[in-house]
């Protein structure tokens, strides 16, 4: 078991836990580059309404104007992680895992696979099947049939065996914020979330604990007291 320090941040604006991640990501790698371990942290948040663009994004993919975007109340960022465009905000569960990979024991194949199989076992938790689609990153339902939806996206950045940004799943998300997008570049697909699969508002609380335990079971990890 290696400790990680799990990092509840409630609610919190994009802008500020986007610095928080910068300052571990970079702190760790410069902690490795002294011979060190920087450890490992787990940011559990929700975020205000933003659209983010990963480094190869298509930026044509973001359907409405800036003065729409501004009316909607909803931000937009361009960001270090790899994949297209994505949305964050209220009811939506973010996790952002900061992890030496080269402590874990583990490549970055390994990570990604790792991190679908936790949001496949919290959603199981809530008698919910999902699962992994061949060469599409993320975690999806009823693949394969006409209804195949997607109901948490994956996007990430590794180097020198650091990792940051990380998953979103839709707990009670708005899922109209996405109509003002191409989720992930993918056109021919829809998004779904808890509350929309089980027709009632979920705890976003018993998410958390649910995809912690995944986390701690999948990573064997000894979380550290809650820090912010």
């Amino acid at each position: 078991m290696q400790n990680c320090i799990l990092r509840d941040r409630g609610f919190e604006r994009y802008s500020e836990t986007w610095e928080l991640q910068k300052q571990l990501f970079h702190g760790g790698i410069a902690t490795k580059q002294k011979g060190a371990s920087p450890g490992h942290s787990l940011i559990l948040v929700e975020h205000n309404p933003v659209y983010t663009f990963g480094n190869r994004a298509n930026w044509h993919h973001l359907l409405i104007s800036d003065e729409r975007l501004k009316e909607i109340g909803a931000e937009a960022f361009e960001i270090e992680r790899g994949g297209d465009i994505t949305y964050h905000g209220p009811g939506q569960l973010v996790a952002y895992p900061i992890f030496d990979l080269e402590a874990l024991g583990m490549g970055v194949k390994d990570y990604v696979w790792n991190v679908e199989e936790a949001i496949i076992r919290t959603l199981a938790d809530f008698e919910l099947t999902a699962a992994r689609v061949t060469d599409r990153i993320g975690v999806w339902m009823d693949i394969g049939l006409p209804q195949e939806r997607k109901i948490a996206a994956i996007g990430i950045k590794c180097s020198r065996y650091m990792t940051m940004h990380g998953l979103a799943l839709n707990v009670n998300t708005d899922l109209r914020m996405f109509q003002h997008i191409v989720p992930c570049g993918i056109a021919d697909k829809g998004v779904s979330s808890m509350q929309k699969e089980l027709n009632r508002q979920i705890d976003m609380k018993a998410v958390k604990t649910a995809l912690g335990t995944h986390f701690a079971s999948l990573f064997s990890l000894n979380y550290l007291k809650n820090e912010q």
